[in-house]
């Protein structure tokens, strides 16, 4: 079965119509189940399903639909519950290509994805927007593209593989399956004026799809205007006011629980203390590292960590099943157990617990009891060119990690990138380093240790250099291409000659992650899919990324996923101060500074 196979409810609606009435047997009927019916909020017992053509034509006694050659599912009294459906998220965080992905969370219960490639767009632009939607439309999984909307997050700080405008947008939303604009991170641009983010929205609600938001701001003028502009959700909510405020205002509040961000505890409040009605709510994940996939779930993890905190279990499901059918105007097709819906279901022993002992896909069993039906997952193999993205030009040397002083002096007075443990923001902060030979050097002292980043699509061999503090790193050199969002060659440690090796190593491998100590690799994830994704299985990069974290910890790092929050170092579009291609960057400002300092006057080192 592929999603090729699906068949339109067009072609389908006699057959299911002749089936409802028992005038055609189905193709397979479940049998004796608790349906969870998100339409009215019941469970309602001793239920029946019947399926043909891959879609749901009658509920409720189905013994009239089966017939000779019919396969009966015995639900056995397990509750019959709607495929799950995430509703934002972006597949390269699991480190897995689509299809390995989409292995992983259709046995979690995750049936339908909207995602947002925004991390291969910012390395391969509209092609490698293509190629994840084309994996995406022949698996089981039924993978739903918003196209990315802000390719490269900035224009002035950095340089990206490639830039998305107007033209790429609308040629996009012309695509079978592409539902929407992805998430609008611009929204100052928006609020503003900027005529290319303006565009993008114009062309969206004129193609009739769903315009996406990303509206971290608490400004209450600026949310009215964003949405004005046709943006018409958010996943950046963080506190219950903030919830409330846009539900007032007629958004769809999209609460978020992810490996980073911890969202449903606080801003599920609406719901459990505020009583607000929860049509316009929805569950997602963002993004999701490859532990969290393997030892916690997906979506279905979300629904539970709802549950958790005091929604009821219908309740939770309807926000991860029918309310993103409707917010994405699929509602026809997805989202509930009905007439006419694909055939997309789980079978749950325990609604609260939200483990699927089976899944179907358009009526197809492709997970049950632990078992995995692989060849319901077509290889697809990415052309040469996306599996060969490390175009740094040369390779590189010691002295490439040597940042000269601009001042004849024996110490220099520098600006600091300081990380916040478990957060995606930075401090601004400030060292004096001592200089040899005209060469600023580290302090493991201070916690401060060399940065690089290096430009790597267009073979320019740019290099930026600065400081880093709060990583602990005493030894080694650690190593990165996934560098939000523009994604290029991360670099940080102690040492210019380990620096350099870890460097060279990774354009080696095509891009990942990996940490190194002695001239020797100590763990490595490769990443051959635009240095962002794994070729690999779910397990083999889940003990690849394990390797990586004590890796981490030999060179001196104790921080959480520490991995997680160097990819975000050079991001220039959340404060307070990044790294990028071009140099450092005060993102309160957003413009770029000198890495050193006229005095020793200004900023606070402490």
């Amino acid at each position: 079965m592929s999603a090729g196979k699906r068949t339109p409810l067009h072609e389908a609606s006699r057959l299911l119509s002749r089936v409802a009435r028992g005038e055609a047997e189905a193709e397979v009927v479940i049998r004796n189940g608790i349906l969870v019916n998100v339409h009215t909020g019941e469970l309602l017992e001793h239920v029946d399903v019947a399926i043909a053509a891959g879609r749901i034509a009658y509920v409720g006694d189905a013994e009239h639909a089966i017939g000779s050659g019919t396969q009966i599912i015995d639900a056995a009294g397990r509750y019959i519950c709607p495929g799950l459906l995430d509703g934002h998220m972006h597949v390269e965080s699991t480190m897995l290509s689509v299809t390995e992905f989409a292995k992983a969370a259709m046995a979690k219960g995750t049936t339908g994805i909207f995602m947002d490639p925004h991390e291969i767009a910012n390395v391969f632009g509209a092609e490698g927007v293509r190629l994840m939607h084309e994996e995406g439309q022949q698996l089981p999984l039924k993978v739903f593209t918003t196209f990315p909307s802000c390719v490269p997050a900035t224009l002035d700080l950095e340089d990206a593989g490639a830039r998305l405008g107007v033209e790429d947008i609308s040629k996009g939303l012309a695509w079978d399956n592409v539902v929407g604009l992805g998430e609008v991170m611009n929204f100052p641009g928006v609020v503003y004026g900027d005529p290319v983010m303006l565009g993008e929205i114009e062309a969206t609600i004129k193609s009739g799809k769903t315009v996406t938001g990303h509206f971290p701001s608490e400004d209450g003028r600026m949310l009215q205007a964003y949405l004005a502009a046709g943006v018409t959700s958010d996943h950046e909510t963080v506190t219950r006011e903030q919830g409330l405020q846009k539900l007032r205002m007629g958004m769809h509040l999209m609460i978020r629980e992810g490996s980073a961000w911890h969202d449903v505890k606080e801003v599920i409040k609406v719901v459990t203390e505020d009583k607000v009605p929860t049509g316009n709510i929805s569950l997602v994940t963002d993004d999701v590292s490859p532990q969290t996939l393997m030892e916690k779930g997906h979506l279905n993890h979300v629904v539970r960590r709802a549950m958790e905190e005091g929604v009821e279990p219908v309740t939770a499901i309807q926000m991860a099943t029918v309310n993103v059918a409707r917010y994405f105007k699929c509602e026809q097709d997805l989202g509930s157990i009905a007439p006419g819906r694909c055939a997309d279901i789980l079978l749950l022993d325990d609604l609260e617990r939200m483990t699927p002992s089976t899944v179907l896909a358009d009526g197809v069993v492709v997970y049950d009891q632990g078992q995995l039906r692989k060849e319901c997952f077509p290889a697809f193999v990415y052309p040469p060119h996306i599996r060969q993205s490390m175009h740094v030009g040369r390779e590189l040397a010691a002295e490439d990690f040597r940042l000269a002083s601009r001042f004849d002096s024996t110490a220099a007075h520098v600006h600091v990138i300081r990380i916040i443990e478990n957060s995606a923001r930075t401090a601004k902060a400030a060292a004096e380093l001592p200089v040899e030979n005209g060469v600023i050097l580290p302090d493991i002292r201070q916690d401060t240790i060399r940065l690089a980043c290096i430009e790597r699509h267009h073979g320019k061999g740019q290099v930026s250099l600065g400081f880093v503090q709060g990583f602990g790193i005493t030894r080694g050199a650690v190593a990165s291409t996934v560098a939000h969002d523009s994604h290029n060659l991360l670099v940080m440690g102690v040492d210019e000659q380990e620096m350099a090796f870890a460097a060279n190593e990774l354009v080696k491998i095509g891009g990942g992650m990996i940490v190194v100590e002695d001239g020797k690799v100590l763990a490595q994830v490769p990443m051959a899919i635009a240095g962002l994704m794994s070729e690999k299985s779910l397990p083999e990069v889940v003990s690849e990324v394990a390797g990586l974290e004590e890796a981490w910890k030999a060179i001196g790092c104790s921080l959480n996923a520490p991995y997680m929050t160097f990819s975000l170092v050079a991001l220039p579009v959340i404060p307070e101060i990044r790294i990028t291609n071009r140099g450092l960057a005060d993102v309160t400002q957003f413009k770029l500074i000198e890495v050193e300092r006229d005095t020793a006057d200004g900023d606070r080192a402490d």
